[in-house]
């Protein structure tokens, strides 16, 4: 099986990403695990500035090997991720075209694919019991704030402890029925695991 390492923007992501890949390889190659190193967490506007991409880029094909494969995930934010996606794509092409490179935008933010299929969190990490998906959940200007506010007083959602946890546990097939850009996510996956 391939290396992929991924380069993200968050820290949550640093840990939750691994576990997101090794849960699709599982259901696309069973019994065939890639190797997932830790990504590469890069601030979303360093790797948009000029020479940003090229650089973590040509970094993690390094860390890769030479049949090492590379994930870009972004949260897209207010960015159309079918206009900024291809953009970045070309961008990490043109440095490393001997590379199979996939770039992913989280519609809003990755905690949106967790909305998708939030009735599958239901109780977990102190949510509420009673806890549903909502309409559009990608559409949903702050997911994490709504997740803060599915659980109780005094507590709030953090990235660092509660992302990879949620990653571990979310319903993956009800994110890819009601969240597009996870649907991008998994088809990445499986194209990086080809």
């Amino acid at each position: 099986m391939p290396t992929i390492v991924a380069i993200v923007e968050g820290h949550g992501e640093v840990e939750a990403v691994p576990i997101l890949i090794r849960r699709i390889a599982a259901v696309e190659t069973p019994g065939a695990f890639p190797e997932v190193p830790e990504p590469n967490r890069v601030p979303r506007g360093r790797i948009l500035q000029p020479e940003g991409v090229e650089r973590y880029v040509e970094l993690s094909a390094r860390q890769g090997g030479p049949d090492g494969r590379i994930l870009i995930l972004l949260d897209a934010d207010d960015d159309c991720p079918r206009d900024l996606a291809p953009e970045i794509l070309q961008r990490a092409t043109k440095v490393r075209s001997d590379r199979r490179i996939q770039v992913v935008l989280a519609q809003r933010e990755y905690e949106a694919w967790f909305l998708a299929a939030a009735d599958s969190l239901a109780g977990n990490r102190r949510l509420r019991d009673d806890m549903t998906a909502p309409e559009n959940p990608e559409l949903i200007r702050d997911a994490k704030g709504w997740l803060t506010e599915q659980m109780p007083s005094g507590r709030s959602y953090r990235a660092t402890l509660d992302q990879p946890a949620l990653t571990e546990g979310f319903d993956m097939e009800r994110a890819r029925r009601s969240a597009p850009s996870f649907r991008k996510m998994w088809r990445a996956v499986s194209e990086l695991l080809r």
